[in-house]
Formats: C-alpha cells, sequence, structure tokens
C-alpha cells in the first residue's frame, strides 16, 4: 500500500490538533470544530505531495499560517484567557449541550474561514514575496475549495439520520441554521477579503478598521449559527 509522505510542517500541524482532539472532550464544541478541520487538513497535506497543488510549497506555508491563528484561540482559551472576538462565540458557547456538533463545526469554519484566511492568506504573500494575483495563488485557492467541500458533504451527511428524528418544526429551524453557512461561499467571501486587505496592507488605520469591521460580521455570523434549537441525540 502506498504511504503518502505529509510535509514535515503540515505534519506538525496535524499532530497538534490530534493533541487537542486527545486533551479535549468529545461533547466539548471546540473539539467538533477541531475534528472537522482535522479531517481537512489531512486531506490537504496529502494533495500537497501528489501534485494537486500547481504551488505546493505555498500552499504548504499557507496552512501553517492560517492553522495557527487557531492554535491561537485555543492557547489563549488554555492561559484563561478570551480568544479574539471572532472565535468567541465557539469557546464561549463550547460546553453549551443543546447545541449540536454541526453547529459548532460550521460556527468554527465561520471563524476560520471568513476572518482569519484573508489575514493568513496576506501574511503568506508577504513572507513569500507574492501577491495574491500572482499565479497560482488563487487557482490553488480554488482547488482547496474542492477538498473543502467533499470534508463538508461527508459531515453534514453523518447528521442527516439524526435530523430525521426529529419534529418537522425542530428540523426546519435547525436545516435553517445549518444551511445558513456555506464553505464555498464563505472562501468566495475571504477572497475578496484578501484582495482587500492585500490593497490596505501598508495603511495600517484602514486596515485595522476593516478588520474590526469584519469582526464584527463574523462573531454575529457565528452566534447565529450556535442558536440552540433542540437538545442533540445523546
Amino acid at each position: 500500500m502506498k504511504t503518502t509522505q505529509i510535509p514535515g510542517p503540515v505534519e506538525q500541524v496535524i499532530r497538534r490538533m490530534r493533541t487537542i482532539k486527545d486533551e479535549l472532550d468529545p461533547r466539548d464544541g471546540v473539539a467538533s470544530f477541531n475534528n472537522m478541520y482535522l479531517r481537512v487538513t489531512e486531506l490537504v497535506g496529502q494533495q500537497i505531495t501528489e501534485g494537486f497543488f500547481a504551488g505546493p510549497e505555498f500552499v504548504e506555508r499557507l496552512d501553517v499560517n492560517f492553522a495557527q491563528l487557531y492554535f491561537d484561540a485555543v492557547a489563549a482559551a488554555e492561559r484563561g484567557k478570551r480568544p479574539k472576538p471572532v472565535w468567541r462565540p465557539v469557546f464561549d458557547s463550547r460546553s453549551n449541550r443543546t447545541v449540536w456538533p454541526l453547529q459548532f463545526a460550521l460556527a468554527g469554519m465561520n471563524a476560520h474561514i471568513n476572518h482569519d484566511l484573508a489575514v493568513a492568506v496576506v501574511e503568506t504573500c508577504k513572507e513569500r514575496g507574492t501577491t495574491p494575483d500572482t499565479e497560482p495563488v488563487h487557482a490553488d485557492y480554488l482547488k482547496v475549495n474542492q477538498l473543502l467541500a467533499k470534508i463538508e458533504a461527508e459531515v453534514r451527511a453523518e447528521y442527516e439520520p439524526a435530523l430525521l428524528k426529529l419534529t418537522t418544526k425542530d428540523a426546519e429551524a435547525l436545516k435553517h441554521i445549518l444551511t445558513s453557512f456555506s464553505i464555498s461561499r464563505a472562501r468566495d467571501s475571504a477572497w475578496a477579503t484578501t484582495q482587500m486587505l492585500w490593497i490596505q496592507r501598508d495603511n495600517s488605520l484602514l486596515r485595522g478598521m476593516t478588520l474590526r469591521a469584519l469582526e464584527e460580521t463574523v462573531a454575529a455570523a457565528g452566534r447565529m449559527l450556535l442558536t440552540p434549537v433542540v437538545p442533540p441525540p445523546a
């Protein structure tokens, strides 16, 4: 059987996520997001070495920079501090057992994609002396969408049997919340934000205003995604 060798830095990211998984109660809302993110990162790591990406070195570094923003939120919580505003809905509600794991997974993706991703792309471009418009940065960015769509579909399908057991009213309310977020739409929006932040990269005042407005919008969406409707099955 062929064994895929995941790049060292990405493997370190994966090990950190696995450590977080082992340390958390499976019912913890942060664990629900971490599990989904781990699946995505494992898949991206495999594809980096298999010729899927035209610029694997950029994707590898972006993967590390991107993950670090989530790890920063985890580290803040471990120190007894609140993470940045975009992550607060997930971390503040993490012990709420009336919120479904899928809601936590999507709320985490909301914070990480709608805010963190653009920040990570800009940071990686600066590090590597390139731009978001330099090929193949955007082309590879779109390729990641394919991998995310696969994982998102798998995760949503895992909860379909439980949703079918709900009353019509509860099921419709929960489905309305869950379908309000799409990873593909979020990544399209994140790319637009990337281009905006890139233009503003040398204007700290304007960039700060943009990020603060983005934080408020993303945090509000996160709170909505975590609206309790009916307790998940035990």
